[in-house]
C-alpha cells in the first residue's frame, strides 16, 4: 500500500503565503531553492517523531481555478485540537471559509477553507460529542 509523505502548496505570492500558513498553524519554512534550481521552500509542520508529514511551496505556475469552481489537485486536510480557535486564525490572517464546520456525528468537526493563493484546504477535530 503507498500513503502520502509530502505535500506542496502553490502560491502566487510565497511570502504571503508562508506568512499565513506560520500565522494559522505555525508552520515553519526552509529555503530550498539551491535543490531545486528555482524557489521552492520546504514546509515542515511540526516535529519529527510526531504523526504527520512535511511538504513544499512553489510558485503556481497557472492561474489558480476562479470561486466556485473548485480544486484543481488533493486536498490536504490538517489536524488541530480547537477547531473555532484555528477558524479564528484563518480568517484574520486573509483566509476564507469555502465549507463551513459541520458535524461527523460521534467522530469529528470538519471544515474548509480558502488560504490566502485560493488553495483549499481542510480541517479536522476529532471530538466523539460532535453531533
Amino acid at each position: 500500500m503507498s500513503r502520502v509523505v509530502h505535500f506542496e502548496i502553490q502560491a502566487g505570492d510565497l511570502d504571503r503565503a508562508k506568512a499565513f500558513y506560520t500565522e494559522v498553524f505555525g508552520w515553519s519554512f526552509e529555503d530550498y531553492s539551491d535543490y531545486t534550481g528555482s524557489p521552492y521552500w520546504g514546509v515542515v509542520t511540526g516535529p519529527e517523531e510526531e504523526p504527520g508529514i512535511n511538504g513544499g511551496l512553489l510558485p503556481r505556475p497557472a492561474p489558480a481555478p476562479a470561486g466556485g469552481q473548485g480544486t484543481n489537485s488533493f486536498v490536504c486536510t490538517v489536524g488541530v485540537g480547537d477547531y473555532d480557535e484555528t477558524e479564528r486564525r484563518i480568517l484574520s490572517s486573509g483566509g476564507q471559509v469555502a465549507l463551513p464546520k459541520t458535524a461527523l456525528p460521534g467522530m469529528a468537526w470538519q471544515g474548509y477553507y480558502l488560504d490566502t493563493e485560493g488553495n483549499t484546504f481542510g480541517l479536522h477535530q476529532p471530538d466523539p460529542e460532535a453531533a
